[in-house]
C-alpha cells in the first residue's frame, strides 16, 4: 500500500481560500438580508435557491439534456411559491411532482440508480425549502439564524483545522479531503455556537446539545453530495459560485442540517423553539 504524502504545500493546500472567502461573504450578506426581512422576500430567496440545487441535480441526472434540467429548476421553483401561497393540503401534492419528474423517462434513456438517487434528494431539497420558509414564519428570524450559524460555524472550522491539522480521513471512499480533525472541530464550533446563543437568552442548555448534532446532519449532507458527484464523475455540481463550485456546493450542509431540524420539531419541538415571533 502506497502511503499517502505527509506534506502538502501551503500554495495548494490554501489555494482556494481567497474567492471561497469573497463568495462566502457575499452569500452572508444576501442571506442575512433576507432572513431579517422574511416574508416574501425571504420565499423569493428560498425560491432561487432550491430551483438553483434542482437545476443542478438535474445536469447531474440528465447531462445530455441540459434544457430539461432548467426546466425542472423552474418547476421546483414555480412548486415552492404555490406551495408557500396556498399552505396546507397542497404541498402534499406539489412538492413530490419534482421528485416524480426525475423518475420520468424523458429525454432519452433513463439511468435508473442514478435517477432514484436524484429524486430522493430532489424530495429532500423541496421539503428544506418549505422547512425554511416554515421555520422563519413560525419561529422568527433567531431560528433560522442559528441554523445557518451552525452550518457556517462547522465548515469554516472542519476546513482551517482539517487543512491545518489534517490527520486520518473521515471517509476517503466518498469526501477524500475531509478529515476526522476537521469533522470534529465542527462539532465543537456547533456547540460553541449554541452556548453563544444560550448566552444571548435564545433557547436552553439543551440547544447546546443539539447544535453538533445538527452539524453532524449538516457534514452528512455534504457527505451524500459528495457521494452523488463522485458517481456522477463530475468535481463540481455547477460553477455559479467562484470558489465553491455549485449552489448544492455550498448549500449541501444546509439541507442536511434542515433535515435534521425538522425532525426534532416533529420530535421535540421546544427543543428548537428559540424565539416567537423574533
Amino acid at each position: 500500500m502506497t502511503a499517502e504524502p505527509t506534506h502538502i504545500s501551503a500554495a495548494n493546500c490554501w489555494a482556494d481560500l481567497r474567492p471561497r472567502m469573497l463568495s462566502a461573504a457575499v452569500l452572508l450578506v444576501i442571506g442575512a438580508v433576507e432572513v431579517w426581512l422574511g416574508g416574501w422576500p425571504f420565499l423569493v430567496f428560498i425560491m432561487a435557491l432550491v430551483g438553483a440545487m434542482i437545476w443542478e441535480l438535474a445536469r447531474l441526472s440528465r447531462p445530455e439534456a441540459p434544457k430539461l434540467a432548467f426546466a425542472i429548476g423552474l418547476l421546483a421553483a414555480a412548486l415552492l411559491f404555490a406551495d408557500e401561497g396556498w399552505p396546507g393540503w397542497t404541498g402534499w401534492v406539489l412538492l413530490p411532482l419534482v421528485p416524480l419528474v426525475f423518475l420520468a423517462p424523458i429525454s432519452g434513456a433513463l439511468r435508473w440508480p442514478m435517477a432514484k438517487t436524484c429524486a430522493l434528494i430532489a424530495l429532500a431539497i423541496m421539503t428544506v425549502g418549505h422547512g425554511l420558509f416554515d421555520l422563519r414564519q413560525t419561529e422568527g428570524a433567531v431560528a433560522i439564524l442559528w441554523v445557518l450559524g451552525v452550518v457556517v460555524v462547522s465548515d469554516v472550522a472542519g476546513y482551517f483545522v482539517g487543512r491545518t491539522v489534517g490527520g486520518p480521513k473521515f471517509w476517503p471512499a466518498v469526501s477524500p479531503k475531509k478529515t476526522w480533525s476537521g469533522t470534529i472541530a465542527g462539532w465543537i464550533g456547533a456547540g460553541l455556537l449554541g452556548a453563544a446563543f444560550v448566552y444571548a437568552g435564545y433557547g436552553g442548555i439543551g440547544l447546546v446539545l443539539i447544535s453538533p448534532v445538527i452539524a453532524f446532519a449538516g457534514q452528512m449532507g455534504d457527505v451524500t453530495e459528495s457521494w452523488l458527484k463522485r458517481r456522477a464523475g463530475v468535481k463540481d455540481s455547477s460553477r455559479l459560485i467562484p470558489g465553491h463550485g455549485g449552489v448544492m456546493d455550498r448549500f449541501d450542509a444546509l439541507v442536511g442540517a434542515m433535515l435534521a431540524v425538522m425532525a426534532l420539531q416533529f420530535l421535540a419541538p421546544s427543543l428548537i423553539r428559540l424565539s416567537v415571533g423574533g
